[in-house]
């Protein structure tokens, strides 16, 4: 991608700051080569990236590390970069063993991810109002979630697609988000 549709993508969804540093994670076992000494082999081998924002220190959920470069990830840059945030109350019905914990400081997002999966925890803003367990098998999850959308139908299908079981929407509503930021590294 060149020029200015590289920088449509590659900024910060909520400041728009183009101040992003990559974070790597790597492990890996490798066999080593007997006679030199060197690396052969690769067993396995794990790596996660996690892009950053160093103006705001958010997360880039719209961006992923591939191949030695930061691309965005289709499924929902232009949703995060041209999109409003929206807030969502709602509630999601989920199997009580889908919870890993309902109490102490992994609570939130413990109970984040069993309603709404990967996106609970990296890509929506949630806050956990409160749960109950409905009887041994469930557990309702009371949240807000702060989403970016493009629309009120866009909002409620991603939200609809997340849910990891039961969801009902009690309201949605468009937030103001700041205007898109001139000069500086701010493209």
């Amino acid at each position: 991608m060149e020029g200015s549709e590289v920088r449509a993508w590659l900024r910060c969804y909520r400041c728009w700051s183009t101040d992003l540093e990559v974070q790597v994670h790597y492990e890996g076992i490798h066999r080593i080569d007997p006679d030199s000494g060197e690396r052969a082999d690769v067993v396995d081998e794990l790596q996660e990236a996690v892009v950053q924002c160093l103006q705001c220190m958010h997360d880039q959920p719209h961006l992923a590390f591939h191949n030695g470069r930061v691309e965005p990830i289709e499924d929902r840059w232009e949703r995060m970069i041209a999109g409003t945030p929206w807030v969502a109350s709602c509630t999601v019905t989920v199997h009580a063993d889908d919870v890993e914990t309902c109490s102490g400081p992994e609570a939130g997002d413990a109970l984040s991810y069993a309603a709404f999966g990967d996106h609970g925890t990296r890509e929506f803003f949630t806050h956990v109002r409160f749960h109950k367990h409905d009887d041994d098998n469930t557990i309702t999850v009371h949240l807000l979630v702060e989403l970016y959308a493009r629309s009120p139908e866009e909002a409620t299908d991603v939200l609809e697609d997340a849910a990891r079981g039961i969801l009902t929407i009690t309201s949605l509503a468009e937030e103001s988000r700041p205007p898109l930021a001139t000069g500086g590294d701010h493209r």
